[in-house]
């Protein structure tokens, strides 16, 4: 197994947490703390008593600030084609499981990046989000180009691009980069709350949901809605809808088996 360094990673029940332990240097994300998110994040998404995979980052400072600029500044323009950041954010993005980004103080370039390939971000009133690459003669190039037009909008997008600005939780929130806001006392009630939200849905209905609208979103409204109804066929074939159903009509909790 191997070794992590910048990286902790702990189970509890139903739910993955990967730590990303590097306070010194805020949590920036270098090639061997990307290494061992990957690595972290296929033991938690081959492990199938996992339903959810919560990201934040210790020190209390950042969730994750950025690339090192150290490293950055040697890089030639093969790296950039080769760079692993970008498939690494494209397969969280696709996980099987429910993808939760905590965001506790800083989450700049690369960091903001990580989080908005999760699928919902919880921003505290510390949390500081931007993408301030365009200071370095650079752009965001793990995804963040795309995937923030598409949480936030084209307009605000470029706006945020191009200036670099940094958001506070609440302006976050209050334009959809984040799910949700909270202080940083009532982050843990926040969490549980949304986790055990999703742990009463039915599992495979909640991974075929998060199917249908990521590989939904680029089509035509009528391809997506094909990819929606046999989503919907296959659901209704399970035992979980069975059970779902049949625990709605006699009012009482469902218990779901994944199957």
């Amino acid at each position: 197994m191997q070794i992590l360094e910048y990286i902790e990673v702990e189970a509890k029940e139903q739910i993955g947490f990967i730590t990303l332990n590097r306070p010194e240097a805020r949590n920036a994300l270098d090639e061997k703390m990307l290494d061992e998110i990957e690595h972290a994040y296929v033991r938690l998404e081959k492990d199938t008593n996992i339903r959810i995979i919560v990201f934040q980052g210790a020190g209390g400072r950042a969730f994750a600030a950025g690339a090192d600029i150290k490293a950055l500044a040697a890089k030639t323009p093969l790296d950039g084609l080769i760079s692993p950041i970008q498939p690494l954010f494209n397969l969280i993005e696709q996980s099987t499981k429910v993808t939760i980004a905590i965001i506790d103080g800083y989450a700049l370039g690369g960091g903001c990046e990580l989080a908005m390939a999760c699928d919902i971000r919880i921003a505290t009133d510390h949390a500081k989000l931007g993408l301030p690459e365009l200071n370095l003669g650079l752009l965001p190039g793990a995804g963040g180009t795309q995937r923030l037009a598409r949480l936030v909008g084209k307009g605000r997008a470029l706006d945020l691009i191009l200036t670099g600005r940094i958001l506070s939780g609440e302006e976050a929130c209050n334009i959809g980069l984040a799910s949700y806001f909270c202080t940083r006392e009532d982050l843990k009630e926040t969490l549980e709350m949304v986790t055990k939200s999703i742990l009463t849905k039915g599992p495979i209905a909640v991974h075929l949901a998060k199917q249908s609208v990521h590989n939904g979103y680029d089509l035509d409204l009528k391809s997506a809605q094909w990819i929606e109804r046999l989503s919907l066929s296959l659901l209704l074939g399970t035992e979980d809808k069975t059970e779902g159903t049949q625990a709605f009509i006699e009012k009482r909790p469902a218990h779901f088996t994944n199957k």
